[in-house]
């Protein structure tokens, strides 16, 4: 990575941090086992990484109480990325869930979700917020004109926004224009590709910020799996990862702000990925990390120190 690269403010972390029983769980793997040792896992994870993306916030939107412990549980460079509530993304899932009006949307809901973001903001530890939109959401003007409202409705924060369907990706000029009029970062995707799946080339569409989530590469479960966590069982290689290394050097020399996120959390395989692509952008990897971690994936062997303690 040139020097230029790292004067960027490049980040990487997985998305969410706690996945504590059932199918892919983490406990045992990165965190230590239930019957040894009981351990905070924010205040864990965040002596290795130094940013996380929450994911829960898109299930529910999080009281001001709950974000205040996140920043006191965390040291003060950790920075936290935050899903949006799924009614400002996913109306159908919304109305599923909850059985609710999804499209009384309002400022309401937009002030809600400020004041559970305003302590994390306060103490500069907000990374972006992110808006994930389904594949279902196709690019036209009506939805154009959403998004720009969403923009516009928390244009306060530097935001990214995921978009899935190819529709997007061919009306790229219309896209980068609405993305750009907020100085919103277009969300750079490693998923499986399909015939409709969005097509990019990892490169920065603003200056100020830039954002990549990595899914994995388990097209066989993509679409059917017996358990969600099922489409997320990828572990990526070393070599697989080092053209994404690339991108994100080459990002940091155009973007200034630059968050990284793996999402492939099935038995942690976020987080060797997360320690692997740290080491390829020259980064270091802090904290002792659990034997049985190291033994399930050799690769971060040599990266990593592991601890004392069976």
């Amino acid at each position: 990575m040139t020097d230029t690269a790292r004067t960027a403010d490049i980040r990487v972390g997985t998305s969410g941090w706690r996945y504590p029983g059932g199918h892919g769980a983490w406990i045992g793997v990165f965190y230590p086992p239930a019957g040894r040792r009981r351990v905070d896992e924010l205040a864990y994870y965040a002596e290795r990484f130094d940013t996380v993306e929450v994911n829960s916030t898109f299930y529910r939107t999080p009281t001001p109480e709950t974000t205040r412990r996140w920043v006191q549980r965390t040291p003060p460079r950790f920075d936290f990325s935050l899903k949006l509530y799924q009614k400002f993304t996913h109306p159908d899932m919304y109305e599923k869930t909850t059985g609710q009006d999804p499209y009384d949307l309002g400022q309401r809901d937009i002030d809600e979700f400020r004041v559970a973001v305003e302590p994390i903001a306060r103490a500069g530890k907000l990374g972006l917020l992110l808006a994930q939109f389904p594949p279902s959401f196709h690019a036209s003007d009506a939805t154009r004109d959403y998004v720009a409202w969403l923009l516009r409705a928390f244009t306060e924060y530097t935001m990214a926004v995921e978009l899935r369907h190819r529709s997007w990706s061919e009306a790229r000029e219309q896209t980068a224009a609405v993305l750009a009029g907020s100085g919103a970062a277009w969300v750079q995707i490693d998923e499986p590709k399909f015939q409709l799946s969005i097509r990019q080339d990892f490169k920065p569409n603003v200056p100020g910020a830039y954002y990549m989530r990595l899914h994995g590469r388990n097209a066989a479960a993509w679409w059917q799996h017996d358990q969600a966590a099922d489409r997320y069982d990828y572990l990526y290689s070393a070599a697989e990862l080092e053209p994404v290394a690339r991108a994100v050097a080459e990002a940091g020399r155009q973007a200034r702000k630059l968050r990284v996120y793996m999402n492939n959390h099935f038995e942690a395989k976020a987080v060797a990925n997360a320690v692997i692509l740290k080491h390829q952008l020259g980064q270091p990897v802090a904290g002792e990390f659990e034997r049985e971690f190291v033994a399930r994936y050799p690769e971060v062997a040599g990266i990593v120190r592991t601890s004392g303690l069976f």
